[in-house]
Order: structure tokens, then C-alpha cells, then sequence
């Protein structure tokens, strides 16, 4: 047997091994055999280099580390689904109402047929197939472009290298979740493209193995370890690794559950599309179910629910799919999501437990939120030990109290919350929940401002639970900004603190930001060159980026404009500021808080200090102020310009550009892949703009 037979054999074996043992689960083989063989042809492709190929199984898994993950545009956008809000069987029942009532159905017409499927909580991914050999995994991103993940996925066993190529025959069927789907498995012509789309997801128990052997490490001292919160959170983790070898050493699994291009023509059903990819050689869930009709629908909704705890893997509810391509096509989309899909999920979760404690969280905007400490409980596939309280009127509706035996539900099988306490499990000491007076991090006082329900540290800057959002607030290029400088790195700054104040980021030597983990000194020098150009900045930037409650972009012009300078901002009075356009006792109150704190007003010295400046003066805008009066929303992607830019501009000529579309606004700018709000715009009669339309608007003198 010449070498490249022996290798193409090996890899065929490889391949139907494999398969037997990832997807069908019934291996054909010993592994101290499977072993035998994968170390043959590892030793004949090391001896004979050309020969290598990359739908060969040993290259599942790689061990080069990318710098980054490159994007890539789907040829076919991945839309999401819609979701049904109504979690009872009813909510079946509407969406088959309104399939029948798209396709003009009446009483006397059969009942329309579904493909009922399980909604896997995993991460959605996108495989392309060339002439039947997987050459790229992409994750969904926003839709129109997501991550090349190739690397990674490679190293998911139940995902084929090559496509298994069916012979031909007259015809057939494939039994998919114990119902005949019958279909005519096509091969796998030369030169086409076939795109895949599924799901990537962990098992519950790899998931708690996987965790386990974290636990390990961790009581080894390694550092960087950690268990993780749920399955799909270290599915979605192990996916986006740069480095192949960490993603090949979690357990991953796969579903398919469409072709987004290259089904074959013969191909008619979404049925019959499960039965082509199970024919491909992917795994398809086994509850996958022909329905016909809303009863149907609803009993495979509720017969989900009751084996849902049985199930090996985590699912947050259906999904329903019109089974006729033809009766698809027709449907169409509705707001770039399709009319003949829907997902039915199902109510939360929900188990008891005690609370242990009740702690006050400070989060990065100041918001103090009741936290209680829980007893550990399972609840919807995760392990809950904190459920949000959310403020202290809810602490105070809810009554919960330390001791207290209380419901507790993942919200949308994301959010932990308390529902409600028992109350005959009660104990006669329990101590009712009051929120603190002042700020448990840095001894604030803490306010609740008339008409909120939330209760804030008024620490501000000096507050060490806020310096790192305000730290990002302050970089971001809205406000002063530091080109360079993201999430991360300050982070990384403020932990090893060497930055403690917004001042400190002025003070920066080059061996501070090398010291850093991961930070080069060309990268630290190119940092240090974007902190030394944003000194040069403006006022209404410079006060915007200060982070006052309530004074976002537009009022910080809009003091920056009538008051010319920063320190009669620092000093008016609560009325002076009232007589700033559009300015309420609201933002006046905040900004007169704000800066009635000594420290806050000691960080603008010390940046001023430090070499930040910025014109002052009567701020008289220099653009004509055609615009005025007049509030705008942008939406879409513009040829040109970007949506800050446009915003600038029309800001700049008087404008007025809010986020959603009213009665009130009297222009909508659209470019490219615009949505809802265009919609609304026609809906409403507003007057639709493009870029040029918009351009030609700003240079005109006789603007009405």
C-alpha cells in the first residue's frame, strides 16, 4: 500500500470511528485502537508533509495563538428569532393563529405543519463547507458579520471535518427523533458551498467535570483559574479562546439545525433539511418532531417541560418552525426576523432556599443594590449563592429578611432573583432590611433623589467602587479621550493601583504601563502618546467626561455655551444653572452636588495641573444655527459620515438628535440596513432623510 493510500485509509476509518462514537454514541472500536490508528497517521503526515490535509482528524487540534479573532461577513445574515412572551400553551396556539392568519387559512383548511425543536442554551454558530471539507466557523456577532472561530471548532469531535457523502439511491428516509423524515440524501457536488448553522453547547456533566477539574488547579495555587457560572457561559468561553489547545481541553458538543445555502433542490422541508444534515454526518437532536397544527405544538411544548431536568444539556425552552420551505418563503421576515420561526420558552425556574445575609453592593454608576446571601441552591442549571434585592423598595414589598426561607428564580433563566419569602417558615427575630445612609465603600453619604427608586453613593470621584467606570467615562472617545486606553487596561491600572484618581492617569510613567500584564513597550509608549494628545481637549467634553449624573453630552454644550468657562460653572448656584436652556432643578441639583464636594473640585485642579486644557470664553457656536428647534434620529449605516460625526454636525447647526422616533421628531436620517426606527418614521409620516439629503440640508442658508 503506497503512503498516500495507507493515509487516505487511516483518515476514512478516522472519520466513520468518530462519528460512531461523538454522534451516534455506539463506538465501533476500543480506544487503545482508535489511539493506534490516529498515531499511524500521525507518523505517516509528520514522513510525508505534502500529503497532509486539513479535513485530516489530526488537525482537531492546533497549537498556534492568534493575536486576535478576524471578522467575518455571513454571506447569509444569521437572524435571531422572535421570542413568544407568553409562556403557557397558549403562547403556541398564537403563534399558530398568526401562521394561519399570514397564509389567509380559514377554519375549513388542514391544520399547518411544524418542525418542533428544543431552543439549546449554547452559542449559535455558522460552518462553510468547501467541496465538502470544513474551511471556516463563524460565531453569529451582530448578525451581518461575526468572529472566525476555525481554530477552535476544529476541535469539536461531533462537527465533521468532511462531509460523509451518502450513496445514491431512489429513494429513502432518515429517522430523526423516533419520526420518519423521509428524504433523498444528495453528494456532495464538486466546487459548492454548503453552509451549516447550530449550536454549540456543554453538557451537564462535562460542564461539572470541567469544573471540577478547575476546583483542582485552583487548590493548587495555579493562578488565572476560576470555575465557571453555567454551561453556556464556558461553552461561549472556550469557544473564543485564542489559544486552540485551552478550547480542545473543554468539552464541547454540537447540534445542527439548518442550511443557511447548498441544500439541494430535492430538498422541500425543514424536516427534510434535518434528515440532509444528519445524512452530512452532523448530530440532530433526537426531540426534534413533525407537528400538526397549535395541539400538536402545545404538547410537545409540555412534554419538553416535564423531561427538561431529565435532559443532558441546559435548554430555555422550544422552537417552532414552519415545516414548508415554500410556506417560509412566503412568510418572509417581519423587522429582520422571520415570520415562520418562534421561539416558546418556558417560565422560570424557581426553588427555596434561606438567606443568609443581606449585603450592599456599590456598583460602577454608584447605585447601592440590596444583595441577598443565599444558601447554595441549584435553580435553572446553574448553582445560586446571591439574588438581587434590586433597591429598597423591593427589599421593603418583598420583606425579606435575614433567616427568611425565600423562592428563588433565574428571571429569564439569567438573573437570580428572590420572588418571596415564606412567611410560615419565619423566625420571631428576623430584622427588617433598611439601606445604608451612607456609602458602605468609601462612607458617603448615600441619596435617593425625589422620583427615583434607586439610592446613589454622592462620593463621585473619590468613591473606589466608581474609579474604574469613571476612569473608562472619562477616556471615552465622547468625552476627553485616550485612544488605546479600554476596559482592560484600566482595570488592570486600578488593581495594581497605580491609578487612583483621574489625575493619576497624567502621572503615568512608562514603567507603570509596562509593568502591566501583556503590555509591551511599544504598546505602553503608543498609550502614553494618546494620554500626552488628550490634554489638548474642550470644556464641553472636559465636563462631560467628568461623569455628573444627569449632564450628558448635549447639557455639557449647553453649560459649556452659557457659561464659557469651567470655574463659573464650578461656582454657580443651583438657580444660575436653571437658567441654562433645557436644564431643570434635576441636572442643576446633581451638578451643584457634584462640585459641593471639596474632592471633586480638587481632581479638576489637579487636571488642569496637570496640563489639560481647553479654550474658554462666551462659547458662541461659529456654525449658523439653521437647525434649530429641530430633533432628528439616526439609524442604519451612512455612506460616509459616522453616526458620531452626524451627530456632531447637526448638534453643531442647532439640532437636536435623540434615540427613538415620536410625534415629535421631524426628521429621520437612514442609511444602510436601517430598521424599526425607519418603520416607525413611515409609520408616523416623518420625513426620511439620506446622507446627501442631510449634507445639502446643512449647507443650505434658507433653511425652513
Amino acid at each position: 500500500m503506497s503512503p498516500k493510500t495507507e493515509i487516505e485509509s487511516l483518515r476514512e476509518q478516522l472519520h466513520r470511528h468518530a462519528h460512531a462514537y461523538y454522534v451516534l454514541d455506539t463506538p465501533t472500536v476500543p480506544d487503545a485502537e482508535y489511539d493506534k490508528l490516529f498515531q499511524r497517521l500521525e507518523l505517516l503526515e509528520r514522513e510525508f508533509p505534502l500529503l497532509l490535509s486539513k479535513d485530516s482528524p489530526t488537525q482537531r487540534v492546533g497549537g498556534g495563538l492568534l493575536d486576535a479573532f478576524s471578522q467575518v461577513k455571513h454571506a447569509v445574515p444569521m437572524l435571531s428569532i422572535r421570542t413568544e412572551t407568553d409562556t403557557e400553551s397558549s403562547g403556541a396556539k398564537n403563534f399558530d393563529a398568526r401562521i394561519r392568519k399570514e397564509l389567509k387559512l380559514t377554519e375549513s383548511d388542514t391544520a399547518v405543519e411544524y418542525v418542533a425543536e428544543l431552543k439549546f442554551d449554547g452559542l449559535a454558530m455558522s460552518l462553510r463547507y468547501d467541496d465538502g471539507v470544513l474551511v471556516q466557523a463563524a460565531t453569529r456577532g451582530d448578525g451581518e458579520t461575526g468572529e472566525d472561530v476555525t481554530h477552535n471548532v476544529r476541535t469539536i469531535y461531533q462537527i465533521p471535518l468532511k462531509l460523509k457523502v451518502p450513496p445514491k439511491r431512489e429513494g429513502g428516509s432518515e429517522a430523526v427523533g423516533g419520526d420518519l423524515f423521509t428524504v433523498q440524501p444528495e453528494l456532495v457536488e464538486d466546487s459548492s458551498t454548503i453552509e451549516v448553522r447550530g449550536e454549540v453547547y456543554m453538557r451537564r456533566d462535562d460542564f461539572e467535570t470541567l469544573n471540577e477539574r478547575q476546583r483542582v488547579k485552583i487548590a493548587a495555587g495555579q493562578k488565572g483559574e476560576k470555575t465557571f457560572v453555567n454551561p453556556r457561559n464556558a461553552a461561549a468561553g472556550a469557544v473564543r479562546q485564542l489559544d486552540s489547545k485551552i478550547a480542545a481541553d473543554r468539552p464541547l458538543s454540537f447540534f445542527a439545525y439548518s442550511v443557511a445555502q447548498g441544500l439541494p433542490d430535492s430538498v422541500t422541508t425543514h424536516s427534510q433539511t434535518l434528515a440532509q444534515l444528519k445524512a452530512w454526518g452532523f448530530p440532530v437532536s433526537s426531540d426534534a418532531r413533525v407537528c400538526q397544527g397549535a395541539d400538536e405544538l402545545v404538547q410537545f411544548h409540555a412534554d419538553m417541560a416535564s423531561k427538561r431536568d431529565a435532559l443532558p444539556f441546559d435548554i430555555d425552552g422550544v422552537v417552532y418552525k414552519v415545516n414548508s420551505l415554500a410556506s417560509q418563503l412566503e412568510l418572509g421576515f417581519v423587522s429582520r426576523e422571520p415570520r415562520w420561526a418562534v421561539a416558546h420558552k418556558y417560565p422560570a425556574q424557581e426553588q427555596m432556599t434561606t438567606v443568609l445575609a443581606i449585603d450592599v453592593q456599590v456598583g460602577r454608576t454608584g447605585k447601592l443594590t440590596p444583595v441577598a446571601k443565599l444558601e447554595a441552591v441549584f435553580v435553572g442549571g446553574v448553582t445560586v449563592t446571591n439574588a438581587t434585592l434590586h433597591n429598597e423598595d423591593e427589599a421593603r414589598r418583598k420583606d425579606v429578611r435575614v433567616t427568611d426561607t425565600v423562592i428563588v428564580r433565574r428571571a429569564g433563566d439569567v438573573i437570580p432573583e428572590v420572588v418571596g419569602v415564606v412567611m410560615n417558615k419565619r423566625m420571631q427575630d428576623a430584622q427588617i432590611f433598611s439601606i445604608p445612609t451612607h456609602c458602605p465603600v468609601c462612607g458617603s453619604v448615600a441619596v435617593r433623589e425625589e422620583g427615583e427608586t434607586d439610592t446613589r453613593c454622592t462620593g463621585g470621584l473619590i468613591c473606589g467602587a466608581q474609579r474604574k467606570q469613571a476612569i473608562e467615562h472619562f477616556a471615552h472617545k465622547r468625552a476627553v479621550y485616550i485612544d488605546g486606553l479600554g476596559e482592560k487596561l484600566i482595570e488592570q491600572m486600578v488593581d495594581a493601583d497605580i491609578i487612583k484618581s483621574l489625575p493619576d492617569l497624567y502621572r503615568l510613567g512608562l514603567a507603570n504601563i509596562v509593568a502591566l500584564e501583556r503590555m509591551a513597550e511599544k504598546s505602553a509608549q503608543n498609550v502614553l502618546a494618546a494620554i500626552e494628545k488628550s490634554k489638548h481637549t474642550t470644556l464641553p467634553r472636559f465636563l462631560f467626561g467628568l461623569g455628573i449624573r444627569h449632564v450628558g453630552e448635549s447639557t455639557a454644550k449647553a453649560f459649556a455655551k452659557h457659561f464659557g468657562n469651567i470655574d463659573a460653572i464650578m461656582n454657580a448656584t443651583a438657580e444660575e444653572l436653571q437658567q441654562v436652556p433645557d436644564v431643570g432643578p434635576v441636572v442643576a441639583t446633581s451638578l451643584r452636588s457634584f462640585f459641593d464636594v471639596p474632592y471633586n473640585r480638587e481632581v479638576v485642579e489637579q487636571l488642569r495641573a496637570c496640563g489639560l486644557t481647553w479654550e474658554e470664553g462666551e462659547g458662541t457656536p461659529t456654525a449658523p444655527q439653521m437647525l434649530a428647534g429641530k430633533t432628528f434620529v439616526l439609524t442604519g449605516t451612512l455612506p460616509t459620515l459616522e453616526r458620531d460625526e452626524a451627530k456632531e454636525m447637526i448638534e453643531a447647526a442647532g439640532g437636536k438628535v435623540t434615540g427613538s422616533v415620536s410625534k415629535k421628531t421631524h426628521y429621520v436620517v437612514a442609511g444602510a440596513e436601517a430598521g424599526s426606527k425607519l418603520d416607525k418614521a413611515r409609520e408616523l409620516g416623518v420625513v426620511v432623510l439620506d446622507e446627501d439629503a442631510l449634507l445639502k440640508m446643512l449647507d443650505s442658508k434658507d433653511f425652513e
